[in-house]
């Protein structure tokens, strides 16, 4: 149990949500930064039935004076920030030839810029200090970028180039600030169900699904240890090691599956919300429409969070196999 001051943003709904819910546990103090009130006000409620002091802050991280705002509000009600959770973002599903330049620019403003103002805000309170973590929350997308989502996996991309400069900038400072990115995999959220599509049928995560909360567990654990990175899922170190390798492969798997794959059986409705310019009004929650597929755990994550241990046990048994062969 802690009595740390925790940011959130994008915190009314799926991964953010869950955040929350996760630091709540742990006896945090939670500012829930959103634009939706009614998923802010469903976080509060979340937050304060796990015992944790909670804020809720209405904010449009594009806007970077409303989230400099924002950030002095956190400090002046519940205290130094100690971690800040860069996690909001939006998307729009659809070819490249049939996004606007207005919707990449809302997508930019939002996933992209709406880390660099979080950043920035956060930043301006923990150096002084000398001491704070930002939690980057990146995705596989980040390093393989997919078809139809050029407008989210362009942002992830600027979000790691724009985080690798400032880890750098930390360290010729001598600074303590410390900044980690969290790769997750595909999640079942509600942003399948909001987000702006173009798409003739309804838009899903490509498989395999993970539940929010396990991304949630691992931006708790992040913000508590000095990775630089951490990679949730198998699917995840896969897609990024195998990308790295035969980038060309990754190109034409993508060109055969990755419009079917990003889409169930379902067509579009014509009443679809969308939440690009204005949130959508309601309490989503944090999970979508795929619990069935989605699992609610990661070994590949036990194991990096348990890898000292392993490892420790790896060389026990090697150490007993060597005693065994001199028998």
């Amino acid at each position: 149990m802690t009595d740390e001051v925790v940011v959130v943003t994008g915190a009314s709904a799926g991964v953010g949500r869950a955040t929350a819910r996760a630091f709540a546990a742990r006896g945090a103090s939670v500012a829930l930064l959103a634009r939706g009130t009614d998923g802010l006000e469903g976080a509060k409620e979340d937050v304060e039935a796990l015992g944790g002091r909670v804020l809720v802050l209405p904010v449009d991280v594009a806007d970077a004076g409303a989230v400099e705002r924002a950030a002095a509000r956190v400090e002046e009600e519940l205290g130094p920030i100690d971690i800040w959770v860069n996690n909001a973002m939006t998307v729009v599903f659809a070819p490249v030839k049939e996004t606007t330049a207005e919707e990449f620019r809302r997508a930019t403003e939002v996933t992209y810029l709406g880390y660099v103002h979080g950043t920035m805000a956060a930043l301006k309170r923990m150096l002084p200090r000398d001491r704070g973590t930002i939690v980057q929350v990146g995705s596989t997308l980040s390093y393989r970028a997919i078809p139809l989502q050029a407008s989210y996996c362009g942002a992830k991309f600027a979000i790691r180039g724009f985080t690798d400069s400032l880890r750098a900038e930390l360290k010729h400072d001598g600074s303590r600030v410390h900044v980690t990115m969290v790769q997750l995999p595909a999640l079942n959220t509600p942003q399948f169900g909001w987000s702006r599509t173009k798409l003739p049928r309804h838009p899903q995560p490509v498989p395999p699904i993970y539940q929010p909360e396990v991304a949630a567990e691992a931006i708790y654990w992040a913000a508590h240890q000095k990775r630089r990175e951490v990679y949730v899922g198998a699917s995840s170190v896969m897609t990024i090691l195998g990308n790295k390798v035969a980038p060309w492969a990754a190109d034409l798997y993508l060109a055969l599956t990755g419009y079917e794959g990003q889409q169930t059986e379902d067509p579009v409705g014509p009443d679809r919300p969308d939440n690009l310019f204005e949130p959508v009004p309601g309490d989503h929650g944090a999970h979508g429409v795929f619990d069935e597929q989605a699992h609610e755990k990661s070994s590949q994550f036990w194991a990096t969070k348990n890898r000292r241990w392993l490892a420790l046990a790896g060389v026990g048994l090697a150490g007993a196999g060597l005693a065994a062969l001199r028998r």
